[in-house]
């Protein structure tokens, strides 16, 4: 089986990464023979945890923001066409637009959509014309589509009358982990994104520089292309010793602890599904502060606090969460949800089992 759509395996760019860094080595130790399509100097080659069974291939493509997804997904297509796999598993409706080359070939295709590409801000009018053309495609062509929330699910009935199969990202549990140097236990402010309006980064950083005045406030992400999002949160941290930027974090034990230890976790996604930062923050049993949308409120559910997304809003309940000796419980709320629904097992199970029906589906 091939997985076209990501930036390869095993990476640690983004939610999709994160998927696929999980779901292609469980599949290869359960017997698929296993080739994800990826772009050179995205990934890890030397990862101690990199699974050799994974056959990674590198793509041809123009490393842009705006043309990077259709770019690489086209030469993966090509190649995933010349060797015609038993199934693939593609990432992202842009890739909608490659669907019938496949289909043609005879090769069936699970697509997870993703989030609402043509409602984030980030894009221009352009891409997101783009991203609902590929939509549409991969509603027409896509032998199944899976969502990873309800709520996106729901949208795709509304939007292109387009059934599909819920499966959502995962979370790892764990035991105690060492609090970062210079923090205490619920002593501090956590934010936790990639730089991009749509996460509220505008109005965290406006929120930051109040909270410091009483708490620790650390930041960790990254626009990726140190612009003005990277240059604002270096000021923040040059203007206050008590606001830390950490930058991207790689380090998967060190985010676990950051997320274990917060006092409150501020959660500004808006636009996505199931979000991989918050299932994840939730497993590491942080107290979580969330912006109030249907994704995050499905995905939380009783375990968290919702706010809306302007600073005052964000500083009054951070504050109540900190000073009101509630986030342990919170904390141990979040963690035991996470661990019931979305597990990273119960995750791959899922995605293994729907790969396995289209390929049955194919043979009758």
């Amino acid at each position: 089986m091939a997985i076209i759509g990501t930036r390869g395996y095993p990476s640690y760019y983004g939610g999709f990464e994160t998927a696929v860094r999980r779901l292609a080595p469980f599949l290869a130790d359960a017997g698929w023979d296993v080739t994800v399509y990826g772009r050179k100097g995205s990934v890890q080659a030397d990862d101690p945890e990199r699974n050799d069974d994974v056959r990674s291939v590198y793509s041809w493509g123009v490393n842009s923001k705006s043309l990077s997804t259709l770019s690489f997904g086209a030469t993966a297509t090509a190649s995933a066409f010349a060797r015609k796999p038993d199934v693939a598993l593609i990432m992202n409706v842009a890739n909608g637009f490659f669907l019938p080359a496949l289909r043609a070939r005879g090769v069936p295709t699970l697509l997870n959509v993703d989030g609402i590409e043509w409602d984030r801000a980030k894009w221009n009018r352009a891409a997101k014309t783009v991203f609902r053309a590929g939509a549409v495609m991969s509603a027409r062509w896509a032998d199944e589509l899976v969502f990873d929330a309800r709520a996106i699910g729901d949208r795709w009935k509304r939007e292109f009358h387009a059934d599909g199969t819920f499966i959502p990202y995962g979370g790892d549990t764990h035991g105690a982990l060492p609090v970062d140097e210079g923090l205490q236990h619920r002593g501090y402010v956590l934010y936790v994104a990639r730089f991009v309006p749509e996460n509220s980064i505008n109005e965290f950083f406006r929120a930051a520089e109040v909270l410091a005045e009483r708490w620790p406030v650390v930041i960790v992400g990254s626009d990726g292309f140190q612009g003005d999002f990277d240059r604002a949160a270096q000021a923040l941290s040059d203007r206050s010793p008590q606001i830390r930027w950490l930058g991207h974090v790689n380090d998967d034990d060190r985010l676990k602890a950051l997320w274990q230890h917060a006092g409150a976790y501020f959660h500004g996604h808006s636009v996505g599904g199931t979000n991989p930062a918050l299932v994840q923050a939730m497993a590491s049993g942080a107290p979580t502060v969330a912006r109030d949308t249907v994704y995050n409120r499905e995905t939380l559910a009783e375990t968290g606090l919702f706010v809306q997304p302007d600073a005052d809003s964000i500083i009054e309940r951070v504050d109540e969460l900190m000073t009101s000796g509630d986030g342990e419980r919170l904390g141990q709320a979040a963690h035991d949800r996470a661990e019931a629904e979305y597990s990273w097992h119960g995750v791959c199970r899922a995605y293994e089992t729907a790969l396995a029906d289209l390929i049955d589906k194919k043979q009758r």
